[in-house]
């Protein structure tokens, strides 16, 4: 598995457990906002999963769990391997995803290889395609998140980074009724850098007051919606 990168102590990627973040080199989109084009584009040196095994093997008394993100997890087509020697390892799994890859998704809740899942929904189906900057079908992400509704999964959430050009009122309402019925939804608000895609200065985030409002409306579908990293 192509591993690019790892954070050895977090308690924030993993809710409730004190874990490890391993990064995955590669992504199928290239979202507008993203500020990791490195990971996205595979130009990180690999780290050798061994060396990543004996590490995890080391803090076992340390860690509890493991969060797989990237870039894009499901990619990696021995991603199932690789989880199978973390939990060899005794952690829980968490996987991170955009939700493209439902075949991938469906092997890991039929195997019953992960603990958590974490979907992206972009924005609403309408600008899907635009912000992500690819031709992409959005029912697989449809698809994606019909297994964690379903309850494919102990335990998931969905999760929107918050642009001001792919996100207002309308676009909340579209997801509520998409996602009508899930457990869990963050709300995280966009932070402009250098690193994104499109340079500083073309995107924009939102004032924490819209967030809120937005978090009412999909309150009406979703059972837990909640702001996250936003002061």
């Amino acid at each position: 598995m192509h591993i690019a990168g790892i954070t050895k102590n977090t308690l924030l990627d993993y809710p409730g457990r004190v874990a490890a973040a391993i990064f995955t080199g590669g992504c199928d989109l290239r979202c507008l906002f993203c500020q990791n084009s490195s990971l996205v584009e595979g130009l990180i040196p690999e780290i050798k999963e061994e060396d990543v095994l004996s590490f995890l093997e080391k803090r076992r008394n340390n860690l509890t769990g493991v969060c797989i993100t990237g870039g894009e997890p499901t990619l990696q087509p021995d991603l199932p391997d690789f989880i199978m020697k973390v939990r060899d390892l005794g952690y829980a799994v968490k996987v991170d995803t955009n939700g493209t890859e439902p075949k991938m998704l469906r092997e890991l809740a039929d195997r019953k290889l992960v603990d958590y899942v974490a979907l992206d929904i972009k924005t609403g189906r309408k600008q899907y395609r635009e912000l992500c900057n690819i031709d992409l079908d959005v029912e697989r992400v449809d698809d994606s998140a019909k297994l964690l509704i379903d309850g494919r999964f102990p335990d998931y959430e969905f999760r929107t980074t918050v642009v001001a050009e792919y996100f207002d009122r309308e676009t909340a309402k579209e997801i509520g009724q998409w996602l009508k019925g899930a457990r869990r939804y963050f709300l995280q608000n966009f932070v402009d850098t250098n690193t994104t895609f499109v340079g500083r200065g073309v995107l924009h985030g939102q004032t924490k007051e819209e967030i809120e409002a937005f978090a009412e409306i999909l309150r009406q579908t979703i059972s837990e919606v909640s702001l996250r990293g936003i002061d």
